[in-house]
């Protein structure tokens, strides 16, 4: 599968043109002249801009370096993806636990491991984001089953009752459906959304969870 989206990278350096300018700014602020070091600062100071794959990079000035600086404001989009995110993995971890003693298979104990391994922590750093930035742990008035990936109450049901190598297949199938709802989720957040750190957190899952889905699937 091809996902296309922004480049963290051309965004996180057009932050960091805004940084440099804005210590640029700070260190003129200092310099006690009444501000004549910090006008000239604005007009010397240069920030270069890496352009796009196959265009030379750009020189800024500072204020168009200021300008050209996305906005890192988190938006509607952002919220719901940590708020589904959360509950998405939660789920993970409930079928990553069963494996502990219903596996047969040693890849499959092992794989389950690594999985709430990485999860875990996120959640951790998605519940830590919405606290940063004043929004609910969990998103009111969802049906979480309909988020993409999610294992039904009859499934979960099911791959309770399994053991041995029934409930390693039947793992693996829903185990990699919620993988590639957590990739659908992930992409539209990519796509969607604006702040910087969901952005990350985005990257993350879809690089990861690509991996994992291809260990499943080889399983």
């Amino acid at each position: 599968m091809l996902i296309h989206h922004r480049s963290p990278r051309i965004r996180r350096v057009a932050l960091a043109a805004v940084t440099a300018v804005a210590v640029l700014a700070l260190g003129a602020c200092d310099s006690g002249d009444g501000g004549k070091t910090k006008a000239k600062a604005d007009n010397a100071a240069v920030v270069v801009a890496p352009g796009k794959p196959g265009e030379p990079a750009k020189t800024l000035s500072a204020e168009e370096a200021r300008k050209a600086a996305p906005d890192n404001t988190p938006n509607a989009a952002d919220y719901t993806y940590a708020q589904m995110m959360i509950v998405h993995h939660g789920q993970a971890l409930k079928m990553t636990e069963l494996a502990k003693t219903r596996a047969e298979s040693r890849q499959v104990k092992l794989l389950a491991e690594r999985i709430a391994a990485a999860q875990q922590p996120e959640i951790a750093a998605m519940d830590g984001w919405l606290k940063n930035n004043g929004g609910p742990r969990q998103q009111q008035g969802h049906d979480h089953h309909t988020m993409p990936g999610m294992a039904t109450e009859a499934q979960l049901a099911q791959l309770r009752a399994a053991k041995g190598k029934a409930f390693d297949e039947l793992f693996l199938k829903l185990m990699t459906t919620h993988h590639q709802g957590a990739i659908t989720m992930a992409t539209e957040a990519l796509t969607e959304g604006k702040n910087f750190l969901i952005e990350e957190m985005a990257n993350e899952v879809i690089a990861q969870q690509t991996v994992e889905m291809s260990r499943m699937r080889s399983m």
